[in-house]
């Protein structure tokens, strides 16, 4: 008796599940079904109500045949539940990139320390020492590291003659031959020439067993840039901002685009009617309306870190290398006032950074956001962009375009 009367409870749920459900689908479709379809769908739900009220159970197998009849049942209908909602993730997606965040990899190193381009690491007092101890294809998943060790097997001299590209779409390596053995480096040849210093001394001879490099190299990091805020709090000295860049141009008429592709990442250091000079590795800044110069990082306390001379930061030098370059601020009694509705870019690392002393100003327009979480790798920057201290390891002197005390990060 007690089994009869579960079963019938049982069969009820159904009964109300099944009114729900027909409810539901009748009000989803609403604008594509038919008028006589929506009709016979309101006389169903209603049959169905009071099928329920009756507690009529027996109704249900009657009432699904009418639902199958007026909207047959569709092939593959659990793929294309899955692919409506595919579609719809991928709407929402492309709309929250659109508008509020948009994923970016940082292309080079003129940020570093702040946010890294492609870069080497070495183990020993290392930053994240984890990179170093896991399992290559697990540190490679965690912190975008290749394994970037050469330890010579015979010794020998290299062959300039044998260098050469390999790799494939994703990875670059170059291969060469030191003696009789050919050995492979990950990077482009102008990161490998960096990293390595093969090309410092083309006579040298190598010895069975040396070991040339022992780090890893990284892939740089990626990290999410916000579009909303600058449009609702505007732009300050200090922020880490993306832009585009389309139409700008250096005065010799060479595209910035052209060069380094379309989107570039740098540090906003002068506002529009800022009037701008370096002197004695110092950014000075005299704002619209001000009489005297004052430090950047007077006006904009992020740049403290910039002048610490601590894990690769250098302050700021009239041009990148070691020669005067560029078209702006080249020396010390050089002074630029900022256009109105345009923005000066430095990049941290600035003795290696083709920057605004190089191409100019930023057009408001083309400003896309501010830099605003890195989600990889897992290195010390993880987290809030721009939002850690500098590495507390001196800065040190530059050696092959960077400073070693970066490898260390």
């Amino acid at each position: 008796m007690k089994s009869v009367f579960f079963a019938s409870l049982r069969k009820r749920k159904q009964l109300r599940k099944f009114r729900e459900a027909v409810a539901q689908l009748r009000h989803a479709d609403d604008d594509i079904l038919p008028e006589n379809i929506r009709l016979a769908m309101d006389r169903l739900i209603s049959d169905a109500r009071t099928a329920e009220k009756k507690r009529d159970v027996d109704a249900l197998p009657c009432l699904r045949d009418r639902l199958a009849f007026l909207i047959p049942p569709q092939r593959f209908s659990r793929i294309r539940e899955w692919m409506d909602i595919l579609a719809v993730a991928m709407a929402v997606a492309f709309g929250i990139r659109g508008l509020f965040l948009q994923p970016f990899k940082i292309p080079t190193s003129s940020m570093q320390p702040t946010l890294y381009g492609i870069h080497y690491m070495t183990p020993v007092g290392n930053s994240n020492p984890w990179a170093f101890r896991l399992p290559g294809i697990l540190s490679g998943l965690l912190f975008s590291t290749r394994d970037a060790g050469l330890t010579i097997r015979e010794s020998g001299t290299l062959d300039p003659d044998s260098l050469r590209i390999g790799g494939n779409a994703f990875f670059d390596k170059v291969l060469f031959d030191i003696g009789p053995r050919t050995y492979s480096l990950p990077g482009a040849p102008a990161k490998v020439a960096e990293y390595s210093g093969l090309a410092e001394d083309l006579q040298r001879t190598y010895r069975a067993g040396e070991a040339v490099t022992d780090g890893r190299l990284s892939l740089g990091d990626h990290l999410f840039v916000e579009r909303v805020m600058i449009n609702l709090t505007g732009l300050k000295r200090g922020d880490v901002t993306v832009f585009c860049t389309e139409n700008i141009s250096s005065p010799d008429g060479t595209k910035l685009m052209d060069q380094s592709g379309y989107y570039y990442i740098k540090r906003l250091a002068g506002l529009p009617g800022d009037t701008l000079k370096i002197a004695g590795g110092q950014l000075f800044v005299k704002p619209a309306g001000n009489r005297e110069f004052h430090r950047i990082q007077d006006l904009a306390p992020v740049f403290e870190k910039v002048y610490s001379m601590q894990g690769g930061y250098q302050g700021h030098t009239n041009s990148p290398g070691d020669e005067p370059c560029g078209y702006y601020l080249r020396t010390e009694q050089e002074e630029f006032t900022v256009p109105p509705d345009e923005y000066f870019m430095l990049g941290d690392n600035t003795k290696f950074s083709s920057d605004s002393r190089i191409w100019g100003t930023v057009p408001r327009r083309n400003i896309v956001g501010k830099a605003f979480f890195v989600f990889w790798p897992f290195s010390r920057r993880w987290g809030l962009a721009d939002s850690r201290e500098a590495y507390p390891v001196p800065t040190g002197k530059s050696v092959r375009g960077t400073f070693p005390s970066m490898y260390l990060q």
